[in-house]
């Protein structure tokens, strides 16, 4: 694929989005106080339709297709794939139908309206944990079709099909403490009073890196070289983010909560899928073999990686703000690096 041009430029705000029209039960606050998204002004692979994978996908095991109990494949029994395979689905890609490298036009996703809504697809899932006591967090998934991973040393890598990003805000009593930003293998987490809002006030902003998709709280430069240290200078490995069009997440999302206790999801509505969250597979491709002639690497890295888990992935009854990842849950109490 060719690379995307990724110097950053400020275009002039986009207005804010209308507030979003949620099934009944869902927290006023979740709403309220929901992330609002700046896509880069130069992003090619935009939020993408959930259930539109499926369409475009075949599943697989080592690159042969596997049968399923019922076809086609849809949000509603997507979780038959966990009966396949020898790890209890684990081992399943979601696999593109085309050569990615021909650019196939689904990768590209759909671009929110002046209202921030990605019409015609539901690209986001809000996911409530309620852990008692007050003590409320609450999920927002982002959704893309595929990953531009980025250029090291004038070699591309990190590209794959399918990717999750999200935001975790923290409730205590519906007040707002805390925000988790996902950045590739790690992200951040900020105290919320001190995040950039909209004009209410109170919706935290997320600035979405060109191509991979990793949210910061700040536009500019990001180098993520070292984990835990967001660099406004570039380094080695750079995002680019800006105030790019704006993407209200809550006005095409799948409302959900999530029992942890019995590791269940109930829907808000009866018409949402809750089936495909329980999906513990890959939304992508597996990464290609080095003799693939589409493969390449750069010391150990490859150009096209495995596809994501998904929701169900994301450490959803987590005690910290940060997912549990070997790293130390560093709770920013300021914007800078």
């Amino acid at each position: 694929m060719a690379a995307i041009d990724q110097d950053p430029t400020t275009v002039s705000p986009t207005p804010t989005p209308t507030p979003s029209i949620a099934p009944a039960g869902v927290p006023k606050y979740v709403l309220d106080y929901a992330p609002l998204v700046h896509l880069h002004s130069k992003e090619l692979y935009k939020p993408a339709d959930i259930g539109a994978q499926l369409l475009n996908t075949r599943p697989q095991i080592n690159f042969v297709d596997v049968g399923v109990p019922s076809s086609p494949l849809t949000l509603h029994n997507l979780d038959q794939l966990n009966k396949v395979g020898t790890k209890g689905g684990q081992d399943v890609y979601l696999t593109s139908k085309v050569d990615i490298t021909t650019n196939p036009p689904w990768l590209n996703g759909v671009a929110p309206d002046a209202n921030g809504k990605t019409n015609g697809a539901t690209t986001c899932c809000i996911i409530v944990v309620d852990h008692g006591s007050g003590n409320v967090d609450a999920f927002y998934l982002y959704f893309f079709a595929f990953n531009w991973g980025g250029v090291v040393l004038n070699k591309q890598l990190g590209n794959h099909v399918g990717d999750w990003e999200q935001n975790m805000i923290r409730f205590s009593n519906g007040v707002p403490k805390y925000v988790w930003y996902s950045q590739h293998g790690n992200g951040e987490a900020f105290e919320y009073r001190v995040l950039k809002k909209d004009k209410s006030g109170k919706r935290p902003l997320v600035y979405c890196s060109n191509g991979s998709h990793a949210n910061y709280a700040t536009p500019g430069v990001h180098d993520h070289t070292f984990p835990n240290h967001n660099l406004d200078f570039p380094f080695l490995l750079v995002d680019h983010t800006d105030e790019g069009p704006l993407w209200d997440p809550t006005l095409s999302a799948y409302y959900v909560s999530y029992d942890s206790t019995k590791n269940s999801f109930t829907p808000y509505d009866s018409t949402t899928p809750i089936e495909w969250l329980n999906y513990v597979g890959r939304w992508g491709d597996q990464q290609y073999p080095d003799k693939d002639k589409r493969q390449k690497q750069l010391a150990g890295n490859r150009k096209y990686v495995g596809g994501p888990t998904g929701p169900q992935d994301k450490q959803l009854n987590r005690k910290n703000v940060c997912p549990v990842n070997g790293k130390p849950c560093i709770l920013r109490d300021h914007l800078g690096p």
